[in-house]
């Protein structure tokens, strides 16, 4: 699935390259996508619209249109958002051959198509159909993702006093924590991995079990780890591909995800595997010590004198 240094590489790819071009047209392909909202209606709705810009929210990517208003689209497990140009760009019959021919197999199928003033495409790609797309007026954004989208955490506002308040009195494990994006956003199964082992902390610990010292070795791992992400283009361990259609590189960089039985980075030990939460989870039982939740303190019993 992507995840935060995934859509934050196809925005970066892509905003120098649709910033203050024109959509000419929204050729929606798949009902799936832009639901509840008709295909033809949301088409409608985008085509003609002028791109002022394309950011990221978690893992959400946000295509900014005159009119304030924006288009929110989400990757999901398999989608991906690349620019198509050349002897590659479609017309929309052939698009729609194309999608229709590519239902039923595991090639990436074509979902949506954005057709732009100077003839180049974007296609929203997305084999597996869970990728999504709505339109929004820019004053709802914020009240779209309040309670849904945490603290981002390569923002100043991510530190590890910030990080310390969501885990207290929690007793879910450290891994658990991180993938739920209400929390930190952003964060998936890869880079948690990634993070947990880069601080030295064991996925099963309590998330309110951390210390001063654990909350900063957390904090600056995350960062790190989602830092690694985005220098080497995100992970392409199965669909995922950049904004040009490329594969990422940080799979092969991997300290400890999809690593089981093999040595650790750090000492002689051994990679394994458990399931934490339903996910597969990757860690260095030597490395990565496993905190222990912390006792309650009894009130003193007030004795009859």
């Amino acid at each position: 699935m992507p995840e935060l240094p995934e859509v934050e590489t196809v925005a970066r790819q892509l905003e120098p390259e649709l910033e203050g071009h024109r959509i000419e047209s929204l050729e929606v392909l798949d009902e799936r996508w832009s639901r509840p909202a008709p295909a033809a209606k949301l088409g409608a709705a985008v085509s003609g619209r002028t791109i002022e810009g394309l950011g990221r929210r978690g893992k959400y990517l946000l295509l900014a249109l005159d009119g304030e208003q924006t288009l929110v689209m989400h990757l999901r497990m398999t989608g991906n958002l690349v620019l198509v140009e050349g002897e590659d760009v479609l017309d929309p019959s052939e698009g729609r051959r194309l999608y229709e021919a590519e239902r039923s197999t595991s090639a990436g199928h074509l979902r949506a198509r954005f057709v732009l003033d100077d003839g180049r495409e974007v296609w929203f790609t997305d084999p597996r159909r869970f990728g999504e797309a709505f339109l929004i007026d820019d004053a709802d954004l914020d009240g779209r993702f309040a309670g849904k989208v945490g603290i981002e955490p390569l923002s100043p506002e991510f530190t590890p006093e910030a990080l310390g308040a969501m885990a207290a009195g929690r007793t879910v494990p450290l891994k658990s924590f991180l993938l739920d994006q209400s929390g930190v956003a952003g964060v998936g199964n890869i880079y948690a991995d990634e993070a947990l082992y880069r601080a030295r902390l064991h996925p099963l610990s309590p998330a309110g079990s951390m210390k001063p010292e654990h909350l900063v070795a957390l904090r600056d791992a995350v960062v790190a780890a989602l830092e690694a992400g985005i220098d080497r283009g995100g992970s392409s361990i199965d669909d995922y591909r950049d904004g040009r259609g490329e594969k990422g590189t940080m799979q092969n960089e991997f300290l400890v995800h999809t690593r089981e039985g093999q040595p650790c980075p750090s000492c002689a030990g051994e990679i394994v595997r458990i399931v934490v939460g339903g996910r597969s989870t990757y860690f260095c039982p030597s490395c990565q010590v496993k905190l222990r939740k912390r006792p309650r303190r009894r009130r003193p019993i007030a004795r009859p004198r």
